[in-house]
C-alpha cells in the first residue's frame, strides 16, 4: 500500500468527541465491497482538506466563535484520519495523499477570501459537505458485511453530526438558500420502505413469500379432491 503523509491540526481542539464503546468488532472480518473502499477513501478525503480548513479558519477569521469551531473541526478530524487510515492498513486499501478537485478549489476560495467573506465560505462549504456524506454513512453502516467498516461508520457518524452542529452553532448558516430534498416515490407509505418483493409476495399469497395464490389454490383443489375420493371409498365398502 502507498505511504500516507500524516495531516496536522493546529494544537488544542478541545471538544473531540469519543466513540462510544458499542461492542462492535474490528478484525476485519467480512466481504469489503466497492462500496466500502469508496467510503473508507472518502473519509481519508474529507480530513485533507477539512483540516487545513481548520486552520484557515484560526488565522483568518475576526470571529471567536468561527476561529473555535475551526479549531475545534481540525482537531477533530485528525483524530478521525487516525481511525481511518488504520481501517484502510488493516483492509489493504490504497489512500490518497492529496485533497480531490473539488477540494482544491475550496480551499483556494478560502485562501483568496478576505476576513469579511471568509467566515461564510468557510461555513456553508463545510456544511453542505457534511450534509452529503450522510447518506453514505447511513448506506455503508446499514449495509457493509466487514466489521471494520461498520466500526468506522459508527465512528464516522458520530464526528459528522458534531461538525454540523458545531458549524450550525456560528449563527451564520443560510438556512433558506439550502436546497429542497427530493419529494418522497411514494409519499404516506410510512419512514421504513418496503421490499418490494416480499410486499409483492404478500399481496398475492396471504403473506407467504414466494408462493403464488394460483398455487395455493390448486393445492386445496388436489386436497379437496383426495378428500371425496377417499370419502366414496369408504361408504362403498360398507
Amino acid at each position: 500500500m502507498a505511504p500516507v503523509s500524516p495531516v496536522r491540526a493546529a494544537p488544542g481542539g478541545d471538544g473531540i468527541p469519543v466513540p462510544a464503546s458499542t461492542g462492535l468488532s474490528n478484525k476485519g472480518v467480512g466481504a469489503v465491497s466497492d462500496a466500502d473502499k469508496d467510503f473508507v477513501i472518502k473519509v481519508r478525503l474529507a480530513g485533507l482538506w477539512e483540516i487545513p480548513a481548520g486552520n484557515m479558519a484560526q488565522e483568518k477569521s475576526n470571529d471567536p466563535r468561527v476561529v473555535q469551531i475551526g479549531k475545534s473541526i481540525a482537531a477533530q478530524h485528525v483524530l478521525l484520519d487516525k481511525l481511518d487510515r488504520a481501517a484502510a492498513k488493516k483492509l489493504n486499501i490504497d489512500l490518497p495523499n492529496q485533497p480531490n478537485g473539488d477540494q482544491q478549489f475550496w480551499l483556494q476560495e478560502m485562501r483568496d477570501a478576505n476576513s469579511t467573506t471568509f467566515d461564510q465560505i468557510f461555513i456553508d462549504r463545510l456544511r453542505a459537505a457534511h450534509g452529503k456524506i450522510f447518506p453514505a454513512i447511513a448506506t455503508i453502516r446499514a449495509s457493509t458485511r466487514n466489521d471494520t467498516v461498520r466500526k468506522l461508520a459508527q465512528e464516522a457518524n458520530q464526528f459528522v453530526m458534531t461538525h454540523m452542529t458545531l458549524l450550525e452553532s456560528s449563527n451564520i448558516v443560510d438556512y433558506a438558500a439550502l436546497p429542497t430534498a427530493p419529494a418522497p416515490a411514494a409519499p404516506g407509505s410510512g419512514p421504513v420502505p418496503v421490499d418490494g418483493q416480499m410486499l409483492a409476495a404478500a399481496s398475492t399469497s396471504g403473506g407467504i413469500p414466494g408462493v403464488s395464490t394460483t398455487v395455493v389454490l390448486l393445492v386445496l383443489a388436489a386436497a379437496l379432491v383426495a378428500g371425496v375420493i377417499t370419502s366414496m371409498r369408504i361408504f362403498r365398502a360398507r
